[in-house]
């Protein structure tokens, strides 16, 4: 199908459906009520019921996403307020954190006094820089009392025993040891480094503990920072005692010498990890190294220690070492209350932007309950446009859905729904090859002699009953009627829907069938003649397309059209001529009947072997000859069957 008719039949569509639309005007329906399906009726817009169900319908619908966003509004409200409990409760935790840190830095220094005071064998140094144990005393119970909570502290006594401690009573103990240290000689190094380091591991513990509760994203890098380096200064001052013990003592037993180099390497490690989660923090213990002047001397002195080579015991260089770890672990403090700055800014900046965002909540809020009248109202007005216009909007439908009943009606008569269906959407239907379809043809014998001796309206009426009694059924195979042409008619099986092997029998049972039936068809104004019709078919392959523009038509090209042709031309009244090719078919299925005819002079194929369709296996030719009239009533109109099953389907 060519272009430019294409466009012609598209214009010529959308010129009938304006038309069909124009033939109601809108003043003649105005004031009509519709009538639509039962089950669409509450729901039709130009019902009565309807108009109500719609306007509430449409008065609902702004309520939906004012509705979402007040939904959406409260759940940003409440991961605000999620946002600052979780920034409060990291500003305690990191209050706690911090007064916790200050007694552990005050335990720290003061298990590094006591040792010290016990390596000296409880002489008095002349320190500028540091202070005697009653000062030291006094600053850790300072830190004590400054505390808003109390941890509680899980201490291991004697490697075995648990002992859980409240304020005061470790307070009570504090003071006990500390009268130890002062009054009894019997007071070891080990007892002094295991009190004060059993009591500062169980409050890291503690701090440990919290820090893991939180579940902050953003903060967790800061807090894991700010408890790594306080274990990392806790390490740092275990690993102090020992190395005083070192220059004090000229050399570190080998149990000792063990720990040193575990709370050394603990140390370090900490405090690595710290400086990698805090870029910042990195920047700063740079700082620190290169400024801080005893720096390099610590290096030193940790070497000499990490070699433990025997040496004169020498108090001066302990108290050097001692005040350069003090000064050193001082610098980390101020890491560490830097850390705490930082941490203060995040969780303040959480809360600015905790308030900004719910600033901005409520106004999204306030601004969705002011517009809502406004678009209630829009709506409403809206509504009763649509209302307005709905009522001839759906008679100028049901007009169209008449006209498009009728031409679907015609179409279909005219083409195979499928290909109907497919140029109809498509407005062209490319050619398709077919490797095995199954032709039929029939004519009426002596025709033209009825036809010279009757008038044209007999001709017509002849023809017109005969074809409708065919017609109606062949609907009962799977077959589709092609053409008709004068007294010829032609029928396929196997297109344009392929129904695999099946064409050869449906084909064959429809011929038994017409066959059987004109047998008894009296020609209307000649009632004492009966009818008889040649037939004959062939099996092979074809294309079939769709040809014209004008009154587009359906057909069959190949020679299994001319062989099929043929098939019925060579035949003979009342017996159906079959080729070689479809007898193996038929053959191949089973069920029918076949006499050979032998070789036959056809036009243009030369010779060939064709046979005789007889009846099907197990039924006498009789049986059919008197059960087919029953299939075809005299006088009714029939309606072709394809299209009682597209109304059953509502197609229509």
């Amino acid at each position: 199908m060519s272009i430019n008719n294409q466009k012609a039949i598209t214009n010529h569509i959308k010129d009938c459906e304006d038309a069909s639309i124009r033939s109601v005007s809108s003043e003649d329906v105005s004031q009509a009520v519709p009538r639509g399906y039962c089950c669409a009726k509450s729901i039709n817009p130009a019902d009565g019921r309807g108009r109500k169900l719609h306007l509430l319908q449409m008065l609902v619908l702004p309520f939906i996403p004012i509705l979402a966003l007040i939904v959406q509004t409260s759940v940003i409200l409440r991961n605000i307020m999620i946002l600052k409990n979780d920034s409060i409760e990291v500003e305690n935790q990191v209050t706690a954190a911090t007064e916790l840190g200050k007694v552990v830095t005050r335990m720290q220094l003061e298990r590094s006094e006591v040792a010290f005071y016990l390596y000296t064998g409880g002489k008095e140094l002349n320190r500028t820089e540091r202070t005697d144990l009653k000062a030291r005393f006094k600053l850790t119970n300072e830190a004590l009392g400054n505390m808003s909570f109390w941890p509680p502290l899980n201490l291991q006594i004697d490697g075995s025993r648990k002992v859980y401690l409240d304020k005061e009573t470790f307070l009570t103990n504090l003071t006990t040891f500390r009268q130890t240290v002062n009054q009894s000689e019997e007071t070891t190094f080990t007892d002094v480094l295991a009190w004060y380091t059993s009591v500062n591991a169980a409050m890291l513990e503690h701090l440990t503990q919290q820090i893991k509760e939180t579940d902050t994203s953003g903060v967790w890098r800061y807090l894991l920072a700010f408890k790594n380096l306080l274990k990392s200064i806790e390490s740092t001052g275990i690993a102090s005692v020992y190395g005083v013990n070192y220059f004090g003592k000229g050399i570190l037993k080998k149990q000792n010498y063990i720990s040193y180099i575990q709370h050394d390497s603990i140390a370090k490690d900490l405090l690595n990890t710290s400086l990698n989660y805090v870029a910042k923090l990195k920047q700063e213990y740079n700082n620190l190294s290169q400024t801080m002047i005893d720096y390099g001397n610590i290096k030193k002195q940790n070497d000499i220690i990490i070699r433990n080579i025997q040496r004169e015991p020498n108090y001066t260089e302990a108290l050097n070492y001692f005040d350069s770890i003090a000064l050193y672990t001082d610098e980390l403090r101020k890491l560490q209350r830097s850390l705490r700055v930082t941490i203060g800014e995040y969780v303040s900046g959480n809360l600015r932007d905790a308030a900004n965002q719910e600033a901005v909540g409520i106004t999204i809020l306030i601004v969705v309950l002011a517009v809502s009248p406004v678009i209630i109202w829009l709506v409403h007005n809206a509504v009763a446009t649509i209302q307005l216009y709905a009522a001839n909007l759906s008679k100028k439908a049901n007009e169209l859905k008449r006209e498009k009943k009728k031409s679907d009606l015609l179409l279909f008569q005219m083409l195979p729904p499928s290909v109907a269906t497919q140029l109809k959407q498509t407005r062209q239907v490319p050619a398709e090859y077919y490797a095995s379809v199954t032709v039929y043809f029939s004519d009426i014998v002596g025709f033209t002699e009825i036809a010279a001796i009757s008038t044209p309206l007999e001709v017509v009426t002849f023809l017109n009953k005969i074809y409708k009694q065919f017609d109606s059924r062949i609907e009962c195979y799977d077959v589709y009627k092609v053409e008709t042409i004068g007294d010829s008619y032609m029928v396929a099986s196997g297109l344009p829907v392929k129904n695999g092997n099946k064409h050869v029998s449906e084909i064959a049972s429809m011929a038994l069938d017409l066959l059987a039936g004109s047998r008894h068809f009296k020609i209307p104004h000649r009632k004492s003649e009966k009818l008889q019709i040649r037939s004959g078919a062939h099996t092979g392959p074809v294309v079939a397309g769709i040809v014209g523009s004008k009154m587009p038509r359906y057909c069959l090209f190949g020679d299994t059209v001319n062989t099929a042709s043929r098939m019925e031309s060579t035949g003979v009244a009342s017996k159906i001529h079959i080729s070689l090719e479809m007898k193996k078919a038929l053959d191949a299925i089973g069920g029918y009947k076949i006499e050979e005819r032998g070789l036959v002079e056809v036009k243009g194929k030369g010779l060939m072997e064709t046979f005789w369709l007889t009846c099907k296996e197990g039924v006498t030719q009789n049986t059919v000859e008197i059960e087919a009239p029953s299939y075809f009533p005299e006088d009714e109109d029939m309606e072709p069957v394809f299209i009682k099953r597209l109304k059953d389907k509502n197609y229509f």
